[in-house]
């Protein structure tokens, strides 16, 4: 079966989708009426701003939506999916690409996610920070014993995990942690703790805004964040969704998953190649590249 696979912020790299704008109309007009909805020119960022552009949260996220999900309509019918899934904002491009959101209103929701995520990092620092080389349960014991906010965010691979708290905390786990074996501990360059309970003024902020919008049943099985389960009802998955934003990515296990209920092949769409690196860590033997196809 195929699995196609939509990243999350971070992927994104300066002159993405261009080649996309330049040779397919299709995408050429979704791009501009992308940048009606949005209110400023997003293509200008993508295809000709700085890193530092990109890197701004409300820019960031609808910026790869917008790649990712152009690509498949690009893509036509050669973009078939028998299974999706997301990681952290990829979720809501696998969601339009499966035709459970509305390409609008899956924009105009990732709209309101990142300046909704962006209000809640301002309200309190925090920070992430990446774990390599320990087991999932020593992180999570090691971030449960920590007497501030210190919650695992990313599951990404067996032996990589990515944790979210206050900045104090963070600190706190990075040294725990490196005296626990791990090979790295390192604090990453975000603007806050995603995916931890840090993130609650965005996700009460995101859950108004999703109440209002249309959701219907994919084409395809979506594995979800929150529970790393295939999901096709439209109530189930809204309600997943919702808990997205302070609950930890569980994509080691939507890829365990997904392997279990048949995936063989798994496609990438989007920018970057971060996804396949994690799939094949996961297992080494399954077929993982990009979607990217020539325009």
């Amino acid at each position: 079966m195929k699995a196609y696979v939509f990243p999350g912020q971070g992927a994104q790299f300066v002159g993405m989708g261009k080649d996309l704008y330049d040779h397919s109309p299709i995408a050429r007009q979704l791009f501009e009426r992308s940048n009606e909805m949005l209110g400023f020119s997003i293509t200008d960022l993508m295809f000709s701003g700085t890193d530092e552009d990109l890197k701004q949260t409300r820019v960031t996220q609808p910026a790869i939506f917008l790649y990712s999900v152009i690509l498949t309509r690009v893509m036509g019918s050669q973009f078939a999916p028998e299974m999706v899934a997301g990681h952290s904002l990829g979720e809501f491009s696998a969601l339009v690409a499966a035709g459970a959101l509305s390409f609008e209103d899956g924009l105009t929701l990732v709209a309101k996610r990142a300046q909704a995520m962006q209000h809640a990092c301002e309200q309190e620092p925090s920070t992430m920070a990446a774990i390599l080389g320990l087991d999932d349960a020593v992180v999570e014991r090691a971030c449960s014993e920590i007497p501030e906010i210190v919650v695992p965010a990313n599951y990404n691979s067996p032996g990589q995990i990515v944790i979210s708290g206050s900045v104090k905390g963070i600190e706190i786990a990075v040294e725990k942690l490196t005296a626990l074996g791990a090979k790295r501990a390192l604090v990453l360059k975000v603007g806050g703790a995603f995916h931890s309970p840090l993130m609650e003024p965005a996700r009460a902020e995101l859950e108004n805004a999703m109440d209002a919008t249309a959701f219907s049943q994919p084409v395809c099985p979506i594995y979800q964040n929150y529970t790393a389960l295939p999901s096709v009802d439209p109530a189930q998955i809204i309600a997943n969704l919702k808990k997205q934003l302070t609950s930890p990515v569980k994509w080691t296990q939507s890829v365990q998953h997904m392997l279990k209920d048949g995936a063989a092949e798994f496609y990438e769409v989007g920018p970057g190649s971060v996804l396949q690196g994690l799939i094949r860590k996961i297992d080494r033997n399954v077929k993982a590249e990009s979607a990217n196809i020539g325009v």
